[in-house]
């Protein structure tokens, strides 16, 4: 059982006469379950804890699940489990799966999104691909939105930061409406100035505007049928990022007599250029220099859940309905000079339909089975744009005065789209062969259509094509192509194929405390096509355009107990498994990525899992991960900055890690409850947050490696159980560790200047809040 779990179940357990823990019953196995019983590694986090904690998306939660990374990149987003994820090609489906009330939301954009009012996350670890999809290669987050239930209830609460300038309220009511209807609405508004000093800007970012408004109608139409209608609206804009310069060298490009022998990169462009002297701020220190970027999103959700009894199985009809579009500014030359900006833009639609019978429990065999529709459409749009005089002097000062006024004003407008059609069937049969020894069969096949395009040209800052010309040295065909390694270019292509995705598992209770088990599992992940290569395959430089299916292979053992009657859990499992054909980003050396399945990786470790009652007032929790990753066959990986390439531009991995592992991972925490007088009760909790060393650059450029640390989040509480209303401190990062999420070479320092440069995002120093809260 995880910490976090522990911690949200306990917060309002009166005193008891013996320490005991309560059952946690979750739905990752489609059925309603024990968690105690279901054989997969699972995390379940609570939404009570997620509130008390201020969990509110993804990339908190990775700190109360071992081997759960999420991070925010430059272009994209990151979200890994036990060493394997998808990177951040808008092409990618996430290879971490996420399920919200049923619906798949496969774009990596989405884990941006905040969290409201939930029942509870599950975070399933390993290939899930029978029961959630064959994209779910790495494994699935499941959200669970809380429902109206036949009592009237409402929630509104407040917390305040003052540091960083947050301020968060959320609103809940929650009842019936007739005997037959329930409601339930939840809104959450959340504002933040930021914890980054810009100094070119003179303002502090990330600085965030969200709104979320969710309306749920629960309807009994009889005793056989149920039906839940689920809409959603979502507002989350970003203006700014959490990124900084940390390391800034000399230049090896030039040499005495040239002006700019022995300087960096930031003295370069403030010397060289005139750019801003908080360009020369190069360290890590939560202050940046940037020129502005913002990111601007919507998203719209519309989910209907239809259950119909027959007899005592269960047929389920799942419809979702899925929009958002962003749009962005990224400065992703990472400084407070003009060299060059991003401009992005994407839309995406999705409708799915789900059919799903569910047996009655407890027979001689149990059945789960249905059939699956998804049809998707994305539309995506960026343009490097160089609307400054730096990067035409540079190119001037090379190719001559003509090659520099050729690029001045350029832009490189690039469209893709991607449409998909999915068909997949999966049946899964559990036979209770006795009373203590069970195995499970499951098959899911699954058929997907793809079309896909992607088209690039050049044009001045209005809009207006450029003809082409390749003349040297003054063509902004060959200019482009020799500076930057970008190509005119228009594709289109076509995919289809199917597979079957075998899985077995086989339980047993070796006595009533003690379960065992052992799964073995086939998974597969789509092709697709490359969203931002610069060029295309074959051509004078050689670009990309498709990529094939990902292949996993998993086994896994695990055991779940229990001792002293109830009084304590522990959970532990180990697992390798095998991916063939792993899809991955290649660098061209200069700007861009292609994407290939030019790899193989195995990863394997060991996930524990605990919690102990100490006392009937003291609670422990404790989650500790251990994971080792290697790459088996990767030969065409990016070089990090000074290696020596092995063949070209890239350099082996072979043999060699992955970004964001750490040998291990954990969290260990308290939780003590106790009453006072009538009606009062205190509430106190203290988390450890631990994590060996990682690197956080994806070309695991030895100067990236993020040191070891603890976190320690902490949360005193006030309570009037009968009144209703609860006043809390709650204390984030309390041991101010610095920690980058992400970092990698600032574009262009190195392959146009020489200059070994890294940008990084950083993590939320320190931080203490005041949460008010009134329930009824």
């Amino acid at each position: 059982m995880p910490l976090a779990v522990a911690i949200g179940l306990c917060a309002n357990n009166t005193v008891m006469a013996a320490p005991a823990l309560e059952e946690v019953l979750v739905t990752a196995t489609l059925r309603t379950e024990s968690l105690q019983d279901v054989p997969v590694s699972v995390n379940a986090v609570s939404g009570e804890k997620m509130a008390e904690a201020g969990i509110d998306k993804i990339e908190d939660l990775q700190a109360y699940v071992p081997n759960l990374s999420m991070s925010e990149t430059g272009i994209g987003t990151n979200i890994y489990i036990r060493g394997i994820g998808s990177g951040i090609n808008p092409g990618f489906e996430q290879s971490v799966g996420m399920y919200f009330d049923g619906v798949s939301y496969g774009r990596g954009q989405l884990t941006r999104a905040p969290f409201l009012d939930l029942a509870r996350v599950e975070v399933l670890r390993g290939p899930q691909n029978i029961l959630y999809g064959k994209n779910s290669i790495a494994g699935a987050l499941s959200l669970i939105s809380a429902r109206p239930d036949q009592e009237n209830e409402g929630m509104i609460s407040g917390l305040y930061e003052p540091d960083h300038g947050e301020k968060i309220v959320d609103f809940m009511v929650s009842g019936p409406i007739t005997e037959t209807l329930g409601g339930r609405i939840a809104i959450r508004k959340r504002e933040m100035d930021g914890y980054i000093e810009n100094l070119t800007l003179n303002r502090d970012e990330p600085q965030r505007d969200e709104s979320t408004v969710r309306v749920i109608l629960d309807w009994d139409a009889s005793e056989d049928l149920t039906a839940m209608l689920k809409f959603e609206l979502g507002k989350f804009n970003v203006t700014g990022r959490q990124v900084e310069i940390v390391n800034d060298q000399v230049s090896t490009s030039f040499t005495s007599p040239h002006p700019f022998t022995g300087l960096t990169y930031s003295q370069i462009l403030v010397g060289g250029f005139g750019a801003d002297a908080s360009t020369l701020n190069t360290s890590q220190d939560y202050k940046r220099s940037s020129n502005g970027d913002y990111s601007n999103n919507r998203t719209k959700n519309l989910t209907l859940n239809v259950d119909y009894a027959l007899g005592e199985s269960t047929l389920t009809f799942i419809t979702g309905l899925l929009q958002y579009e962003f749009d962005e500014l990224c400065d992703c030359d990472f400084t407070g000079a003009p060299v060059f900006s991003l401009p992005m833009d994407e839309e995406y639609e999705q409708y799915s339909q789900e059919i799903r019978w569910v047996s009655a429990a407890g027979g001689t065999f149990e059945h789960i089975g249905g059939i699956y529709f998804q049809t998707s459409s994305l539309d995506f749009y960026d343009s490097l744009v160089i609307d400054s005089l730096i990067l035409p002097t540079v190119v001037g000062n090379v190719l001559g005065a003509s090659a520099g006024a050729t690029l001045a004003n350029t832009t490189a407008p690039r469209n893709f789209t991607s449409d998909s059609d999915l068909w997949s069937a999966f049946w899964q049969t559990t036979w209770n062969a006795s009373d203590r020894l069970r195995a499970t069969l499951g098959l899911r096949y699954s058929y997907e259509e793809k079309e896909g395009t992607r088209n690039l040209s050049f044009a001045d800052l209005s809009g207006v094509t450029k003809a082409p010309n390749g003349t040297p040295p003054d063509g902004i065909d060959f200019i482009m192509a020799a500076v930057f390694k970008v190509e005119r270019h228009d594709l289109d292509g076509k995919q289809s194929g199917g597979n079957l995705a075998p899985s077995i598992n086989v339980q047993f209770d070796i006595n009533d405390d003690v379960m065992a088990y052992s799964t073995l599992s086939v998974g597969y992940k789509s092709g697709g096509f490359d969203a931002r290569s610069n060029a295309s395959p074959g051509g004078a430089i050689d670009g990309a355009f498709e990529y094939d299916e990902e292949k996993a292979t998993s086994f896994e053992v695990g055991a779940k107990t229990s001792f002293l009657d109830g009084r304590g859990e522990l959970n532990v499992a180990a697992f390798f498994t095998k991916y063939d054909d792993l899809q991955v980003s290649i660098f061209d050396g200069k700007l861009g990525f292609n994407v290939g399945n030019a790899g193989a990786a195995e990863t394997k470790g060991i996930e524990l899992d605990g919690r102990f009652a100490i006392t009937d007032r003291l609670m422990m929790g404790a989650a500790l991960a251990f994971l080792d990753f290697e790459f088996t066959d990767f030969k065409n990986g990016q070089c990090y900055q000074g290696q020596v390439p092995d063949n070209g531009t890239n350099c082996d991995y072979t043999g060699k890690t992955n970004q964001y592992v750490a040998d291990y991972s954990g969290n260990v925490t308290f939780t003590y409850t106790r009453e006072f007088g009538d009606a009062l009760e205190l509430r106190a909790g203290t988390d450890f947050v631990f994590t060996d060393d990682y690197n956080s650059s994806q070309n695991l450029d030895p100067s990236q490696e993020q040191d070891g640390y603890v976190k320690v989040n902490a949360r005193l509480a006030l309570a009037d159980i009968k009144s209703g209303w609860e006043v809390a401190l709650i204390g984030k990062n309390l041991t101010d560790e610095d920690v980058i999420s992400y970092s990698n070479d600032t574009p262009l320092a190195n392959s146009s200047f020489g200059s070994i440069n890294h940008y990084a995002f950083v993590e939320r120093p320190r931080s203490v809040a005041v949460q008010a809260s009134y329930r009824w």
